[in-house]
């Protein structure tokens, strides 16, 4: 059943997508609330539950080809030139915006600090997927596409071990096992590495050579290896999905383009069919068991957490207040944050219903509120179709500026 309702909302999804493209109607959120609709508390016809096998390996799955892809949107030349934003991004933005998240989830929906934190990490992590029409269009400024690319690539790989430490503390194991933690991003990093090179150097010999027919699918095959052997020595998965991306990118010029355009159509079922599966997990009675607190929480960890964490990030950036504003507020959660917050329910902590039910009230306000303003802020870069008050207002904002200089 499962199968028949995906390709049915596919088909409707493609019939509808010229006109989502024209306006603020979303796929994303047509998945959504399709898989609302369709779950076992509303209509019944899919019967999934949080339990499900099929939903950690669909969200597993969806995640770890989306970082795929978008690594090789970049190579280790373009991440050296260009680190400046993304790594204030990274290396401010994603800490300061875990621990806001946390006090706000201590303070206003009243979490331990255990739980507040392991909240936070999980609620860290960014998705370009819901600022699509942004980080797609050519007319935004590229300094602003890279960074919001690059820091929604590498931040889930990043977030991935503040979850599994919080979420060992608020288990209340008393060995964190942090060894084995740095093992398993070690091995993430080697594997996307030493994969993607060896299948590149071997096509490279003379007695290979891919055919036009086939070439596509080395990039299949590769990604392919690099999650089998991340399975296999349990390495970190999502780091080694982007990372074997960059190294493609880096290293294979030719197979990066003939991937490409193969590769996000693949990723961009996996991660339709993981929306339509989080959107049968949640139903009016899921809703109604949080609390006002909890939802005023989702509310400000939406508007206030990572526009705070930025602000500061950006201070002395060059960044135009536009750029900023754009940047600090396309902080959608998606894939990463579903995938994490199923940990949690699989670890079987004594608050993890709680903390589930916040983080996929989150996500889902998250996927409605950015995946349906991303053409409207894209529009404002694009001087066709930017609002003529807009454009006055931003032309005096230059012209003091250029004043006090």
């Amino acid at each position: 059943m499962l199968l028949f309702a995906f390709a049915a909302v596919l088909l409707l999804a493609v019939l509808l997508s010229s006109l989502a493209h024209r306006t603020i109607l979303s796929t994303a959120v047509l998945f959504l609330v399709a898989g609302f609709v369709l779950g076992p508390e509303t209509t019944g016809v899919l019967d999934i539950t949080p339990d499900t096998p099929i939903v950690s390996t669909l969200a597993e799955l969806a995640l770890f080809t989306v970082l795929f892809t978008d690594g090789m949107r970049v190579g280790w030349a373009d991440l050296r030139s260009a680190w400046r934003l993304p790594g204030r991004a990274l290396g401010w933005g994603l800490p300061l915006t875990l621990l806001i998240t946390a006090l706000l989830a201590h303070y206003v929906a009243g979490l331990d600090w255990p739980e507040a934190l392991l909240v936070g990490a999980i609620l860290a992590p960014t998705d370009p997927v819901f600022a699509a029409a942004l980080v797609g269009n050519e007319r935004v400024p590229g300094r602003l596409r890279h960074l919001l690319n690059v820091e929604s690539g590498v931040n889930d790989g990043l977030a991935l071990p503040f979850v599994i430490l919080f979420l060992a503390v608020a288990a209340g194991s008393g060995d964190l096992h942090l060894d084995e933690l740095g093992m398993e991003l070690l091995l993430g990093v080697v594997i996307g590495v030493a994969v993607p090179w060896l299948a590149l150097r071997l096509e490279r010999l003379r007695f290979f050579s891919a055919s036009t027919q086939y070439e596509p699918l080395n990039g299949v095959a590769i990604g392919l290896l690099v999650l089998a052997l991340g399975q296999v020595t349990h390495a970190n998965l999502f780091l080694a999905a982007f990372a074997a991306g960059v190294t493609v990118a880096t290293f294979g010029q030719r197979q990066r383009e003939s991937f490409e355009h193969f590769g996000e159509l693949v990723a961009e079922l996996f991660k339709l069919v993981a929306l339509l599966v989080f959107g049968a997990l949640i139903s009016f009675e899921f809703l109604g068991e949080i609390a006002w607190t909890g939802w005023i929480f989702a509310v400000l960890a939406i508007v206030a957490a990572r526009p705070l964490a930025l602000a500061v990030s950006f201070l002395g950036s060059h960044l135009t207040r536009t750029e900023q504003f754009a940047a600090m507020w396309f902080g959608p959660k998606g894939f990463a944050s579903v995938v994490y917050g199923l940990l949690v329910l699989e670890a079987g902590i004594p608050a993890g219903d709680e903390v589930f039910h916040l983080v996929a009230l989150t996500i889902v306000l998250s996927i409605l509120a950015h995946s349906s303003t991303d053409l409207v802020i894209a529009r404002i870069f694009d001087p066709a179709t930017t609002p003529a008050w807009y454009e006055r207002l931003r032309q005096a904002s230059t012209q003091r500026r250029d004043r006090q200089r």
